[in-house]
């Protein structure tokens, strides 16, 4: 048997405790395994916010062969722990780490001798041919063969290059059927729907942001589901979960302006009587395509716009402008759509009225929904990696690189962020949006459940 875990919870995050969402790459791994004929068990630990001594006890009551655990670079402390908790249960048991940092960053997992096995990039066909090779009894040498695998052999780290798989409709949907799907939220402030799930249809960013790693997970190129699949996984999560809203969890849902046509059109075709919403970038739109979206039952689209001055997005390599943001909201709501945007606060290089004419801005462009983040530094973008050579900031968490400047510190920013995003939700035209939007009774249950 093969238990597929996420990580328990950091005793601290930058970030907190997310949505409650369930971990769809690993049950994309799940499922192809599965399909492969191995029995496979799924246990969340970040969302359970269970510890060490849960995990301890499953893995003596399950009794797996191998556990697969994916690890980001903000969890990776907790899989370590957890890699030698599991050890001293089993020590036969093979201990394998995948996702983000495992992908970015193999060789501080294998640094750990708890640690069997690292699977860089995509993990649905290297995990079953891992699995298939440890079941089987084969050496280290065949192992170390299996591209996307980084393991030790001879006393040395081995690393054999990942392949991206081109047929992404070849793809298993996801194993959702091992989770317990109410536990999850299933509800968007996006979306009037209920219940909601989320979903991917594609694979792979061509564009390269200077705080974005994605590429070295996914790759540059594009690779998207068909229409036909898209449409049978909506299907299938219509008859199997009762889902009525879906949130498509892809950087660049409109990248291909004729896929997206084809797909919006099977949507309307199929007559699913689904409300969604999607990410997207501000310059890949135009009128005619969202009328296309809207009348397929799109309410809602996610941008990041990251900063509100011109040579701040210049150095985050975005490719766009105040102008074509701009643009970009005043299509959508002509459309009918809602718009939902993040900014982020304290990129190296930015200063304090940048960041505070990022903050007017978003009150001008005033979206549905805006989000600020404050800018922490994670392995491998190029930002990163000018923190750390320029040594702008003040701590470091494992992996993770807390920006400081001689204008602006962790603690500066986050105080920022809170005045800024307590401002936009309060302001007039926000609740007055919001009003209009979801009605007075609504609005007023929303109020109360903040207090």
């Amino acid at each position: 048997m093969i238990l597929l875990m996420t990580t328990i919870p950091p005793k601290e995050s930058p970030w907190g405790i997310p949505a409650r969402l369930p971990p769809l790459g690993l049950s994309y791994v799940a499922g192809a395994l599965e399909k492969a004929g191995f029995e496979v068990q799924m246990l969340d630990n970040y969302q359970l916010q269970t510890d060490i001594a849960f995990v301890k006890q499953e893995v003596e009551k399950r009794k797996p062969q191998i556990v697969g655990i994916t690890c980001g670079s903000v969890t990776y402390r907790r899989a370590v722990e957890m890699a030698k908790a599991i050890k001293e249960v089993d020590p036969s048991c093979k201990v394998v780490v995948g996702g983000w940092h495992a992908s970015y960053l193999p060789e501080s997992a294998l640094e750990n001798p708890e640690i069997d096995y690292a699977i860089m990039g995509e993990g649905e066909r290297t995990m079953v041919e891992l699995a298939t090779q440890i079941t089987k009894g084969a050496n280290q040498e065949a192992i170390a063969k299996i591209p996307g695998v980084a393991c030790r052999l001879d006393g040395k780290i081995s690393k054999t290059p990942p392949e991206l798989i081109e047929d992404v409709d070849s793809i298993p949907y996801p194993a959702r059927h091992l989770l317990d799907m109410n536990f999850y939220d299933r509800q968007i402030g996006y979306l009037k729907a209920k219940p909601v799930d989320v979903m991917h249809i594609m694979r792979g960013c061509p564009y390269d942001c200077s705080y974005c790693e994605t590429k070295d997970l996914w790759g540059m190129k594009c690779r998207a589901f068909s229409p036909e699949r898209v449409i049978g996984e909506l299907r299938y999560m219509q008859e199997k979960f009762g889902s009525k809203g879906i949130y498509f969890i892809d950087d660049n849902f409109t990248i291909n302006k004729q896929r997206t046509v084809e797909l919006c059109r099977a949507i309307k075709a199929a007559k699913l009587n689904l409300e969604w919403a999607c990410d997207t970038r501000v310059d890949l739109l135009s009128e005619d395509l969202l009328r296309e979206m809207r009348e397929a039952g799109c309410r809602t689209i996610f941008f990041g716009i990251q900063s509100g001055v011109p040579r701040i997005l210049e150095k985050l390599n975005t490719h766009t402008t105040l102008e074509k943001i701009e643009a970009a909201f005043k299509m959508c709501r002509k459309a009918g759509i809602n718009i939902a945007a993040s900014f982020m606060l304290g990129i190296p290089g930015e200063t304090l009225a940048d960041m505070e004419a990022t903050y007017k801005f978003a009150k001008k462009l005033g979206p549905d929904w805006c989000t600020f983040y404050v800018f922490i530094a994670c392995p491998t973008s190029r930002l990163y990696k000018e923190v750390l050579e320029k040594h702008l900031y003040d701590r470091m968490d494992d992996f993770l690189a807390f920006v400081k400047t001689d204008e602006f510190d962790y603690k500066t920013v986050v105080a920022l962020q809170q005045r800024y995003q307590r401002g936009f939700n309060t302001a007039p035209k926000t609740l007055l949006r919001r009003i209009r939007r979801d009605g007075v009774v609504a609005f007023a249950k929303s109020v109360l459940r903040m207090r």
